[in-house]
């Protein structure tokens, strides 16, 4: 590994990638963050400059560069580097992404002294059951939408997933005959176009009958063992939730970065009026960097009824007062909170439960 690195790109993605390569390969550093585009971009970051490229820029040609973007701009970003002399150039793709990550969180969990364990890995997942334990009744529902954009390939659903129409409430229409809908019984289908998945979750919890029960989204699903059911008795697994995320300058800054602060700060004063030891949790837990994102977990029914009973209330304390957007993505903020909220509170009672993670994909 060179000991200077370029990463194209200066918003959260390239930040959390200097991040990943800095802290495992501590002999490296970051020389700059490059753009080049007119965005509205800061001088420095932590102190590392950013360098709107131009036809007199100077740039040390033996650096490799990492395109810390969206995979869509990658072929051009790396043309641009190419102009420029560079010939090291790595595209921070989903599957550099992924291995990056899980070996940030192994060097970072152990440094603190907690165990990163996941599913998939049987050695970390702790003492088993001594017991015989029957087989669970598991389903893991898939959130999904007629307003969803179509997958570019259809991709079959494992057997223990179950379609739930989201927003069922809003269209006539349905997906499949028969099918599980949100607009049954007690439910908040209607509010699905702000609540997004969590109109799934909210029906899940007033609804589902299974041991443990999971949500995902369509194009989110958990990558699993064939055996993950026998291994969550076997091991005594509360709960499964997505491999934790990296986002700077921290979970709060980030939200306040892509998002409306007011929101942060109405869920905030809530959580203060009504628990001050949680809000000062929250505070610890938000001031740091890593989350579980996308809204996505499988848990223990009764489990997820403790979580449902606590974060619905702050949700909706959030929604009465902050209402309706004409920002179709900023009006989503519900969902938005939740993914924070879910992390919290699982960090929250991490004597508790025994809480697991899992890789992610996502079809195109």
């Amino acid at each position: 590994m060179d000991n200077k690195f370029y990463v194209f790109g200066a918003h959260s993605r390239a930040q959390t990638v200097a991040v990943y390569i800095q802290y495992l390969y501590p002999e490296t550093s970051i020389e700059a963050y490059l753009v080049n585009n007119d965005e509205k971009n800061a001088a420095h970051i932590n102190g590392v400059p950013v360098i709107l490229l131009d036809k007199n820029t100077k740039l040390h040609c033996e650096y490799p560069v990492f395109l810390g973007t969206r995979s869509i701009y990658h072929e051009n970003l790396a043309k641009t580097a190419r102009n420029f002399g560079i010939q090291k150039i790595y595209p921070v793709t989903v599957d550099m992404d992924l291995k990056l990550r899980n070996a940030y969180l192994q060097k970072y969990f152990s440094s603190i002294g907690r165990k990163f364990a996941k599913i998939n890995d049987a050695d970390s997942l702790g003492k088993k059951n001594e017991r015989e334990v029957p087989e669970i009744q598991a389903c893991v529902y898939v959130a999904k939408s007629i307003f969803d954009k179509p997958l570019q390939k259809e991709t079959e659903l494992a057997g223990y997933e179950k379609i739930i129409q989201v927003g069922a409430a809003l269209t006539q229409e349905r997906l499949e005959e028969s099918g599980i809908i949100d607009f049954t019984g007690e439910n908040i289908s209607g509010r699905n176009k702000q609540f997004c998945e969590l109109t799934g979750l909210y029906w899940i919890w007033k609804h589902a009958k299974e041991d443990v029960v999971g949500l995902v989204h369509y194009r989110r699903h958990f990558v699993l063992p064939k055996d993950w059911k026998a291994r969550t008795q076997k091991y005594g697994i509360d709960v499964i939730l997505p491999v934790p995320l990296y986002v700077a300058p921290s979970v709060e800054g980030n939200y306040r970065e892509r998002h409306v602060s007011e929101d942060w700060d109405i869920m905030m004063n809530y959580l203060k009026q009504h628990d001050v030891g949680t809000f000062e949790q929250a505070e610890e837990v938000f001031g740091k960097n890593l989350y579980s994102p996308c809204n996505m977990f499988i848990m223990r029914r009764e489990v997820l009824n403790d979580l449902c009973e606590w974060m619905f209330p702050i949700i909706e304390t959030v929604a009465e007062e902050q209402g309706m957007r004409e920002d179709a993505y900023q009006n989503r903020y519900p969902g938005f909170l939740s993914e924070r909220l879910i992390t919290l509170f699982f960090e929250m009672h991490r004597d508790r439960y025994k809480v697991v993670y899992a890789d992610k994909n996502f079809l195109p």
